[in-house]
């Protein structure tokens, strides 16, 4: 039980890290925040600061659900834990969290898909590719990042449902839960956008120079 709670609490730090703001405020001399969208991710980041600070974004906030699941394996291991795959999905969900509401900046950041395309991969490479792909697919045929990153949140639970190899731990306690509550705030986070898709009103990207 201990060990939970400190990768709980390591985990949320971790995701409370947001790099965009950093990043931002140092290629752009202001708060991502605080241009377009408002959200601290790597899509506004594209569209406020630029491709590089973008690219720059995305990988450390993909970095940030990786570490945060190496750090719950290397717990587990070195202390034995008896569920290593409950550690593994408490790390994934609390990195998410920080990110979703990171502590250092004001309980305001990012809707958690980079860093939850991290964790997917490090949980499992399979289904990690798998929406990847999809999710990719979508948003180039639709021009929609949201609608991209909805469907590949609501296909990751779907998946554990037929995929049963290639987990970083065995599915000891399942992951189907641990996929549904990933999913839900990742939804959750793009409720706005949803509303927009459902209208028919949502922003579209251009793959133009």
């Amino acid at each position: 039980m201990v060990y939970n709670i400190i990768i709980a609490i390591i985990a949320y730090l971790i995701g409370s890290i947001n790099f965009s703001v950093i990043i931002s405020k140092k290629m752009a001399g202001f708060d991502v925040r605080e241009k377009g969208s408002g959200n601290a991710g790597t899509t506004n980041m594209l569209r406020s600061v630029g491709k590089k600070g973008a690219a720059i974004t995305l990988i450390c906030d993909i970095l940030k659900g990786v570490v945060a699941i190496l750090i719950a394996m290397f717990i587990g291991w070195a202390f034995k834990v008896e569920n290593q795959s409950l550690l593994v999905q408490i790390a994934g969900i609390a990195v998410v969290i920080g990110h979703t509401f990171p502590i250092f900046f004001g309980f305001k950041g990012g809707k958690g898909v980079a860093t939850s395309l991290g964790i997917l991969i490090m949980t499992n490479w399979q289904i990690g590719l798998i929406c990847l792909v999809f999710g990719i697919v979508l948003i180039v045929l639709t021009r929609m990042v949201s609608l991209g990153s909805c469907t590949a949140a609501v296909l990751f639970p779907v998946l554990t449902l037929f995929i049963s190899e290639n987990y970083i731990v065995s599915q000891g306690s399942g992951y189907f839960v641990y996929s549904v509550i990933l999913a839900i705030i990742v939804l959750f986070n793009h409720r706005s956008n949803i509303k927009r898709i459902l209208s028919g009103t949502e922003n579209k990207i251009s793959f133009k120079k």
